[in-house]
């Protein structure tokens, strides 16, 4: 459901109420009173629910299992009849929701002698009407029932005939405009955005006129803006298209990420971005570029991959408020009607000045005129830091404004490098076949190709999505690149860099549907490539050969080291709960290195440390590969070949087979039984106010029965966990409980981020919500176990949606060496034969408090709000379980078996 209301209509003075209603209308209805009924009710049915609040509309959406979707539906459509708001509810909630709300939603209205509460009331009287709502229904019924049940649920929702919500003009005044923001981020790195007022392209959305222009301004290719500044060494990423907007206005946005030596040439940058624009104006506006950015937006919308039906809906939903009925399922994805006028318009408006004057320059021997305004450029740097003079209220970002004339714009052209920019050549990466590949048999699971001593590849041909596409992932294990903190970081940098030297070539691949990455593993390095399969093999062999003939450029090595040292620091700055999960993980495998230690050698590394250490990390290696989709087995066979031949064959080979001993694998901590193990932590970033608590339960190797077993539990508890720890007790936003799985090693985690209690306090609810929910589930009925047993089998069989999908599910059996490729049909089968004693059984004997078989981490992040608390605890004598030193803890305790090992264990 998608109602036509947003955070632009929050009332002055209660900053957040839009939002706060979406919150507010989960919790009750009149027809289902009891508080977080609807939630566990679609839990229960092996659903999930959620909603989001935009700038002109809030988009409310579940899915839920066949035989849940009408109730589910019923339930949902009380939201929108008569939803209860109670004054305990609303009170939790704000505190709940905190992080500025606290201030806008309690304690200014209360200063005012507002009543929240009433305003909320209000708020949802005045505006959610049911001519502001269209709603989007997937379903396998028939149409004619899906229509059924909407006019049945539905129909009683008030229409107050609220007129349509619009916003006109320009959210900047001239003051806000031609102005340069100069910014201190929290995150290390430079960055500049310059942005332009534009006519929103919902207008014109089947000219495109934004898609044209993000899409050159935006290339990455030889003679592109982004070629010619990562060729002077000043920048490492950039985007152009259209940013934030509405139907009455829009901003186009240029988004480049610099390197320190770009920082200082931010003149010479802008002055290439208008040089850049002025190429686009003396061209015109080519039709063959149009037609070929059309022809891949038709074929990527015809071939577009399946997604999960609540994806689908809310995209839907929240097209049909700005679309006519025709496009509701097109939208603007396929630009179709060239109109030379319509661009041209847009490209105009990405000029110096429009408001001020009329600028005539002389360029090429003939008159240019600029007839557009710049709005505000953004530049981020740490290097700004006290040589600002204002602080943002919310953030407390400190920043400062200064003006950017049109005369000194055009001056920064004028200076700007003479660089050679030009338009794109065609695009050869188009697919021109998109015939399906008939497989010579039908193959429901991956089927072991080949083996040798070079290699492995699994083979699973297209029999089920009917796609054009392939999916090809070869990963590389080395010994060497991962066998110290050293090792660890020259291979990120090694995979940055073949990306990095293809930049140019691969983009047009990129552009037309056809994707590559290169990331470094625990056990080396892996390439992936995934899109339309006309191409692929020659994308794949360019990369293969690039990886094969490697050399460090000096310059570009020192652009993606700064670009690498730069993301390290920024971890300090990750939420303290995904600093718990690193923890957990670091506590866990034996084969991890902290990315503490990386980065403290990162300084020292140098180009010739790089230049001998590729061809050392490549002389040992054996490759794991997947090839699924549109390829035939010779296909498959034939890729392979092709690359053993480059790098093991041949008169002065790259690689040498690896030794059984080198074969890599990660192995898992197993913790003691009966061990309540704890390990403290401060916030790595020191003013951050939250804590995070992660408490882990180790359970089993994976084993079907067992697994089953553990996902029911965390199915039937997941629910609760949230409404009891989160809503009731109110102790963190952040509040999760899930499922963990380390190389085969199964277990639950709950996850909570606060700043109201400190993680030591976090630990003890968690342990007093499984001995309440103790009584819950002894009393569960036998209908309402075996419906959550049925939701639990419905979300299991649910296939695979795209080829992605189904390649990463297969990928993980084969990463983690379990290689049980029919794991759904044997777990559907276990929880078939599941009962509920057994269940109550598995509970008492690997979850409840003072479990026999339990075996607990609990990792706790101290953020700055807990942290007196903390060194107080801290300075007492050490309780049993603590944990001071990792690595000490890795070495103390015995290790699971690994399901991973040699390529000898598989047979062909």
């Amino acid at each position: 459901m998608n109602v036509g209301v947003g955070f632009f209509s929050d009332p002055d003075g209660l900053e957040g109420l839009a939002h706060f209603l979406e919150h507010m209308l989960f919790y009750a209805s009149e027809k289902y009173p009891l508080e977080d009924s609807y939630s566990k009710y679609i839990a229960e049915h092996g659903g999930r629910r959620n909603a989001f609040t935009a700038s002109e509309s809030t988009n409310f959406h579940f899915d839920v299992n066949t035989d849940g979707f009408e109730e589910a539906l019923d339930r949902f459509a009380q939201f929108f009849i008569k939803p209860l708001i109670s004054a305990d509810a609303t009170m939790r909630e704000i505190k709940a929701v905190d992080s500025g709300n606290w201030d806008t939603l309690e304690i200014r209205p209360k200063a005012k002698g507002v009543d929240t509460r009433q305003e909320l009331l209000k708020f949802y009287d005045k505006n959610y009407s049911a001519n502001l709502m269209h709603l989007a229904v997937y379903s396998k019924e028939s149409l004619d029932k899906i229509q059924s049940l909407v006019e049945d649920k539905f129909q009683e929702i008030r229409n107050s005939s609220r007129s349509f919500l619009s916003f006109p003009g320009q959210p900047c005044s001239s003051e806000h405009l031609q102005i340069l923001v100069r910014a201190v981020p929290i995150k290390e790195g430079n960055k500049l955005r310059i942005v332009w007022p534009i006519t929103p392209a919902i207008h014109y959305y089947k000219e495109g006129p934004c898609r044209y222009l993000g899409h050159l301004i935006g290339h990455k290719g030889e003679g592109s803006l982004f070629y010619n500044l990562k060729k002077l060494g000043w920048a490492t990423g950039l985007f152009a298209g259209e940013g934030e907007w509405t139907l009455e206005f829009s901003f186009f946005v240029v988004v480049i990420d610099l390197t320190d030596a770009g920082h200082d040439h931010m003149q010479d940058i802008v002055g290439l971005l208008f040089k850049y624009i002025q190429l686009l104006q003396q061209s015109g506006v080519c039709k063959w570029i149009f037609d070929e950015l059309s022809a891949v937006c038709e074929t990527g919308f015809h071939y577009k991959d399946k997604v999960h039906p609540i994806y689908y809906v809310v995209n839907i939903a929240s097209k049909m408020r700005m679309y006519p009925p025709k496009d509701w399922l097109v939208g603007s994805s396929m630009p179709s009607n060239f109109n030379q006028g319509i661009i041209q318009m847009v490209l105009n408006e990405l000029s110096p000045d429009k408001v001020r004057s009329e600028v005539v320059l002389v360029q090429c021997g003939y008159f240019f005129l600029i007839s557009s305004m710049v709005d505000r450029i953004f530049w981020e740097s740490k290097k700004f830091g006290g040589l600002t003079d204002m602080v943002e209220p919310w953030y407390g970002t400190a920043y400062s404004i200064e003006k950017v004339t049109t005369s000194m714009i055009q001056e920064w052209m004028s200076l700007a490098p003479n660089e050679n920019l030009h338009l794109p050549t065609p695009n050869i990466f188009i697919p021109t076949d998109l015939s399906l590949k008939d497989p010579e048999e039908k193959i429901k699971y991956p089927v072991l190709l080949r083996k040798s001593s070079y290699s492995r590849v699994w083979y699973k041909p297209n029999t089920m999505f009917s796609s054009p596409k392939a999916y090809v992932k070869i990963d590389f294990n080395c010994p060497y690149a991962s066998n110290s903190p050293e090792a660890q970081i020259l291979t990120s940098i090694f995979a940055r860099l073949v990306m990095d030297y293809l930049d140019e070539y691969a983009y047009h691949a990129q552009v037309a549907g056809l994707h590559y990455y290169i990331s470094n593993t625990d056990s080396g390095f892996e390439v992936t490539l995934v899109g339309y399969n006309h191409k692929l093999q020659i994308l794949l062999e360019t990369v293969v050969d690039k990886i094969a003939k490697f050399e460090v450029k000096p310059d570009r090595f020192s652009v993606i080291k700064e670009w690498v040292t730069q993301d390290y620091q920024n971890r300090k700055f990750q939420q303290p709960y995904e600093q718990s999960m690193y923890y957990c993980s670091l506590l866990l495998e034996d084969h991890t290195w902290p990315w503490m230690e990386e980065l403290e050698v990162l300084p020292n590394i140098k180009a010739e440390d790089l230049a001998k250490f590729a061809p050392m990390m490549l002389s040992r290696a054996f490759l794991e590969c997947y090839i699924a989709g549109n390829i035939e087995r010779a296909e498959a066979n034939s890729m392979i070949e092709h690359i053993e031949d480059i790098f093991f064959k041949g008169s002065n080979p790259i690689c040498q087979p690896l030794f059984p001993s080198q074969h890599l694998t990660n192995r898992v901590v197993k913790l003691e039984r009966g061990m309540n193990y704890f390990y403290s932590k401060e916030v790595l970033n020191p003013s951050d106010e939250n804590s995070a608590l992660l408490h882990y339960i180790q359970v089993h190797r994976d084993d079907f029965m067992l697994n089953v077993k553990l996902q029911l539990f965390a199915l039937i508890a997941k629910q609760p966990t949230f409404h009891q720890l989160r809503s009731v007790e109110q102790l963190g936003y952040i509040t999760s409980l899930q499922q963990r799985n380390d190389c085969g090693i199964h277990g639950l985690q709950f996850i909570i981020q606060s700043t109201v209690k400190g993680p030591e306090h976090i630990d003890l609810r968690i342990q007093a919500f499984l001995q309440m929910f103790e009584t819950q589930l002894y009393k569960m009925t036998p209908d309402e176990f075996k419906s959550n047993v049925n939701a639990l089998i419905d979300t299991k069989l649910e296939k695979h949606k795209n080829l992605w999908e189904e390649s990463a599910f297969y990928w993980r059996e084969i990463a983690n060496g379990t290689l049980k490729f029919d794991r759904i049909e044997a777990e559907v089968a276990a929880l078939r034969q599941l009962t509920q004693p057994e269940l109550i059984d598995f509970f008492n004997q690997y979850v409840k408090v003072g479990a026999p078989q339990k075996r607990t981490l609990s990792v706790r992040v101290v953020g700055k709000g807990h942290l007196a608390d903390y060194k107080t605890t801290k300075s007492e004598a050490a309780q049993p379980g603590e944990i001071d030193d990792i690595f000490s803890f890795r070495k103390s305790l015995p290790l699971y078996g690994s399901f991973r090992g040699g390529a000898g264990l598989v047979k062909l």
